[in-house]
């Protein structure tokens, strides 16, 4: 027997795993030593087999027997000199008694769907050979409640799970509870999402059922059919015969890692995309299911250990879900084989051969002992050259195109709202957001109460109060059910009262607490927004490392390969919003060349709970400096009077451009509001009119829109924005140009007559109203951005300086090089995080980076050319993107502040109405700045796109294309668009990436550790998408998307910490003084779950884990390829200088 055969062992006795990766050729063997007996054992048989020899019998179904991975296996099996190998025929297995079955020294036997378990646990009593894999345990396997059970047992974690059984001899296990959005099984409660597995294993109809939130319906898992392995349904309830498991839903971001023990000692672990992701099988070119091997952490180790010992199975099958930084064992499937891998097939027959030798060999007087050989792991090459390693991307994304929002605020003092406020918690943060169906479901109850108290004591005090109340109650009856989508109540407590009468609140000012209560309703995502963000994911591809092999020829492709071999993590947050949560949903799609349904994706890949203000922010709620900064714009904006020097300077301190050409537009503002509110009226009036119209009466608008539905959004313009006194609600503005913005882009197929002038006045209003409201001077535009985003900004600094994880995260193994190629390194991880949120947050963010003191634009050319940019913009419309990009110089000394360079992009998102001739003109995306001309060689990281093939559908302009007929879609829009240029100037060189008619060679491509050098992109822009309109009247184009600029591409990593910690550390001492005062204003109700003492210390810069204090934070001890920051999900670390309770990844 060769040694070389042998499997190495631990001097120290210890557990040591191999883990399997692809490494070795298969070679050519023959089966001259292996034994297919066909027919019946035979007492006379003669023995051909040489003496001293150990049969390894194989009992399984000839579909089992005689598969690929056991060919191999038993192949490299018989090189064993003593080992044979024989093959029980599937006839004998079924029709021969066991005395007839061949006789063996060691079994191999496994259950299949037909193969009889019970005769095969008769042959192992009669012959009692070396039982591989246990038998009885066998029975076990196939029973969920069972592998559950001894999990348990063993300690591993498992998702928490109930089990609900219809047995009609034990009623008591089958009390279920079902309601819209949970289920209580047998008193255990599981709010959706959650899973329901039928209880037998060889059923694999599992379903997961998502809540109304995020859309509803289920999706249904099954064994997998050519390329599907799952289908979305809107069905939500559960199934109502049959016996199920049920349980809480794990968030794995779109993959399930399965390992593959051979003994306790050695487990294989590969990633796949998870079924219930969208359903479809990612196949290579020979139609294999793709997977990718990754390494197991210690502890994951541990459990297939465990889960090898306690089912008894030496070659076993489990499921891991990593979530929230743990793995949690979900399906034990005994015995399995790893497809396709030559290393692991080597290495099992290696454990297998050993075990039986070293079992079997002293019975048979075989001199054997198990050779020792080093463990062999080649060392991975580092990075080497002058190009620079993305390591970090970080987007601020606002959400896309949406209806109208709509809002309706009351204050209501009457004791049923008071004690629907306390039964939610209401009095621990003095605000109370209700979107559930049940709690809205209470909402109505109560108006519809209060309603009928007042037609019965007719009080002409309160008649303003019941057309709120009226108006409360039709809004919450529209479309016939609820969904936290599309409608939802805010209770805001006042201790006092409305401080002052508001634009719709003019009765007489009372004393003692009340609550505000505002209605919302509107402001969901159009098919427009999805479209938007699906192709803004799919061009987000091309800031990464390009691709070859077989994403040769796909822009972006070098994305789509780092996230499936698990070196790319990737974390997506959105707010609560549901219009945020679906655009995140879209863009992931559209990201990760996902299909099918949202919901899927959104449940999976989008984080939105727990997240202690990260994203949210509660508008109604304003700050003292909000509240004297719309006091001052409402003085400013109700003078009959043209504007004059003094306005200007008291509204335009900075002296922004886009303020100034938009006070010029309106000149006198009272007269332009009255011209705004004249057209208002003349819109109602043709509404009206084609509401008569016998064939404008079922005109169906864009979204499903009606004519009356859209009367409705309009006459509540018309009669909230001028009051009773005559004066304008200028907090109205933002709502109309909204309106008008929204009609102008998908209703222009009614042509109404003066919407274009209607759009003009609003929109000039609108650029002075919206971004005022966060602040008029630099000062105020600062504060008010604390105030809104000093959780984001902590939560940036942290992902910026954890560029490095310990080894709780998914590596890809190192020997797995096949799937490294033609990336700079085969270690490297890119850490990307995304976060889609509301305009607030955009706003409050890009003044925390003009107005904080980043840099200062009179010695910083590139800087200032930046803000003049910046000042240009007239407003952050859908898909507004910050984005912050993290490189790392390998050549540079780990100490040394030019190790990590920071760069900072930015687009105002989708171009709006007539915006191709006054749009402002940046300097492109990456572009040399003054300060490193000399570099500008050196400034990507991004391999040379022009080697790879673009999208095959033709790169164009922008089109125009009549709005009426239903459109398609190309079938991938989204480009990485670079416009050439006559002459190298300062900006750098650029080059237009032409469609080629075929794939470029592999000769030609680079080599997977080569470093290219890029000249800098000068636009990266989404093209003209269109889309399917659903087929109705109205169709409209999907806006294109403004290119990213570069507003810095030199800063150091040291640079922007500084920055950002100096903010939190004055944004956490304001902070505490606005929770002071917000807890003494209901203390008297309960604590507030606020902890405000432990606000006192000022917010210090977090160290990272096992990091040396005195080393600068961007100092790192270990080259980047070696340091992995990948994976779907990691410990979650409560930072202990962290106020927030958001988990840092």
């Amino acid at each position: 027997m060769s040694k070389s055969s042998g499997q190495g062992m631990s001097n120290s006795g210890l557990p040591q795993f191999l883990i399997g990766s692809e490494g070795g050729e298969s070679r050519e063997l023959d089966d001259k030593d292996m034994r297919n007996i066909s027919g019946p054992y035979r007492e006379d048989e003669e023995e051909d087999q040489a003496e001293g020899q150990i049969v390894v019998g194989i009992c399984s179904m000839m579909k089992k027997s005689n598969s690929k991975p056991m060919t191999e296996i038993m192949e490299r099996l018989c090189k064993f000199e003593y080992i044979t190998v024989v093959i029980f025929s599937e006839e004998v297995i079924l029709n021969e008694p066991v005395e007839k079955w061949p006789v063996c020294d060691c079994l191999i036997s496994f259950h299949s769907k037909g193969f009889p378990l019970d005769k095969a646990v008769g042959y192992a009593k009669l012959r009692k050979p070396l039982l591989i894999n246990d038998l009885n345990m066998q029975y076990f396997i196939q029973d969920r409640r069972e592998v559950y059970r001894i999990l348990q047992e063993e300690g591993i974690d498992l998702p928490r799970y109930a089990v609900l059984n219809r047995d009609p001899d034990r009623p008591e296990e089958c009390n279920l509870v079902e309601s819209e959005d949970h289920v209580e099984v047998n008193g255990e409660v599981f709010h959706k999402p959650f899973v329901e597995k039928p209880v037998s294993a060889e059923d694999h109809n599992v379903y997961i059922y998502y809540p109304t939130s995020a859309g509803g319906g289920s999706q249904r898992l099954f064994r997998k059919i050519g390329s599907r392995s799952s289908v979305y349904s809107p069905e939500s309830t559960v199934r109502k015969t049959g016996s199920y498991i049920y349980e809480e839903f794990m968030p794995t971001d779109g993959t399930d890692v399965k390992v593959y023990t051979v003994g306790p000692d050695y487990a294989h672990a590969e990633a796949r995309k998870s079924p219930a992701l969208d359903g479809k099988v990612e196949r290579d070119s020979e139609g294999k299911e793709i997977r990718y091997p990754v390494m197991l952490t210690a502890m994951e180790k541990l459990v297939a250990r465990k889960v090898c010992l306690a089912f008894k199975q030496t070659v076993c099958g489990f499921d891991l879900l990593r979530a929230n930084g743990h793995s949690f064992v979900c399906d034990v499937n005994g015995f399995s084989f790893v497809k396709n891998s030559m290393k692991y097939y080597d290495d099992c027959a290696k454990v297998l051969g050993n075990m039986v030798m070293r079992e079997l060999a002293p019975q048979f007087h075989i001199p054997w002992s198990i050779p020792m050989e080093a463990e062999d792991i080649p060392i991975v090459p580092t990075t080497s050259g002058t190009m620079m390693e993305l390591r970090c991307v970080i987007a601020v994304i606002r959400h896309g195109d949406r209806t109208p929002k709509q809002k309706m605020k009351m204050e209501v003092r009457n004791a049923l709202f008071f004690e629907l406020f306390e039964k939610y918690g209401g009095y621990k943060s003095g605000k109370l957001k209700l979107k559930k169906p049940k709690q809205l479901q209470e909402v109505l109850d109560i108006a519809r109460q209060l309603l009928a108290e007042l037609v019965l004591h007719n009080d002409c005090e309160i008649e303003e109060k019941k057309s709120k109340l009226e108006q409360l109650k039709t809004v919450l009856e529209m479309y016939g059910h609820f969904s936290g989508i599309n409608r939802k109540v805010q209770l805001t407590y006042l201790p006092n009262g409305q401080p002052k009468a508001s634009s719709e609140e003019e009765d007489s000012l009372k004393e003692g607490p009340s609550l505000l209560l505002v209605l919302k309703w509107g402001g969901e995502l159009t098919p427009a927004g999805r479209v938007q963000a699906e192709e803004l994911g799919r061009a987000f591809r091309c800031m990464y490392p390009g691709g070859q092999g077989d994403y040769a020829g796909f822009p972006g492709c070098g994305l789509l390969r780092l996230h499936s071999t698990y070196r790319h993590d990737l974390k997506i947050y959105a707010s609560d919003e549901g219009r945020v949560q679906m655009t995140a949903a879209a863009f992931a799609k559209g990201l990760l060349a996902l299909e099918g349904e949202l919901t899927p994706i959104l449940v999976q890949m989008v984080k939105s709970a727990n997240m202690n203000g990260l994203l949210d922010s509660d508008s109604d709620s304003l700050t003292d400096g909000q509240q004297r900064v719309k006091a001052r714009l409402h003085e400013i904006m109700q003078k009959n009077k043209d504007f004059s020097e003094e306005d200007y300077n008291k509204l335009a301190p900075t002296g922004s451009p886009s303020l100034v050409n938009s006070m010029r537009v309106i000149v006198n503002p009272v007269k332009t509001c009255d011209h705004v509110h004249t057209l208002i009226k003349s819109l109602t009036c043709q509404i009206c009119k084609r509401l008569e119209d016998p064939k404008s009466a079922d005109l169906q608008l864009y979204h499903s829109e009606t004519l009356e539905l859209m009367l409705q959004r309009w006459s509540k313009l018309e009669r909230d924005f001028r009051m009773k006194n005559c004066r304008y609600d200028i907090s109205k503005i933002p709502d109309i140009y909204d309106c008008v913005k929204y009609d102008t882009q998908h209703n222009s197929s009614l042509s109404l007559e003066d919407t274009l002038e209607l759009f003009r006045l609003s929109r000039a209003l609108a650029d002075i109203i919206i971004p005022q409201e966060y602040g008029i001077t630099k000062a105020e535009k600062l504060d008010i951005a604390s105030a809104y985003c000093l959780p984001l900004v902590k939560k940036i600094q942290l992902d910026l300086q954890r560029t490095h994880e310990d080894e709780a995260v998914n590596k890809l193994h190192p020997l797995w090089f096949r799937y490294s190629r033609g990336v700079m390194s085969p270690g490297r991880h890119v850490r990307t995080r995304l976060y889609f949120t509301s305009e607030s947050h955009v706003h409050s963010l890009l003044s925390i980076f003009r107005y904080g003191g980043l840099l200062d634009e009179q010695k910083d050319e590139q800087w200032k050319q930046a803000m003049d940019y910046l000042s240009a913009v007239t407003e952050l419309n859908y898909m507004t993107q910050i984005v912050i990009m993290l490189y790392e110089d390998n050549k540079k000394d780990p100490s040394s502040e030019e190790r990590f360079h920071v760069e900072l992009h930015f687009s105002p998102g989708v171009k709006g109405c007539k915006d191709e001739d006054n749009a402002p003109m940046g300097f492109g995306f990456r572009p040399a700045s003054s300060e490193n001309h000399e570099k500008q060689t050196n400034q990507g990281s991004l391999e040379d796109l022009s080697q790879d093939e673009p999208d095959r559908a033709v790169l164009t302009e922008p089109i125009n294309i009549q709005r009426k007929s239903p459109l398609i879609r190309n079938r991938k829009a989204g480009s990485m668009e670079a416009l050439s240029e006559s002459n190298t100037s300062s900006r750098g060189l650029a080059y237009r990436i032409l469609p080629s008619s075929s794939r470029q060679s592999p000769e030609i491509k680079p080599s997977g550790l080569e470093l290219l050098s890029m000249p800098p992109v000068k636009r990266f822009s989404v093209s003209y998408a269109r889309h399917p309109t659903n087929g109705f009247e109205g169709c409209s184009l999907v806006p294109s998307i403004y290119p990213l600029e570069t507003l810095h591409n030199s800063l150091s990593l040291k640079q922007v910490d500084e920055f950002l910690t100096a903010l939190c550390k004055n944004g956490s001492q304001a902070q505490f003084k606005r929770l002071k005062s917000l807890s003494a204003m209901f203390e008297s109700h309960s604590q507030p779950s606020i902890d405000v003492d432990s606000q006192e210390t000022p917010v210090s810069t977090p160290v990272q884990p096992n990091q040396p204090a005195a080393k600068p934070i961007w100092y790192t001890g270990d080259p980047s390829s070696t340091v992995s920051s990948a994976g779907p999900s990691s410990p979650s670390v409560a930072e202990s200088s962290s106020n927030f309770g958001f988990n840092t990844e």
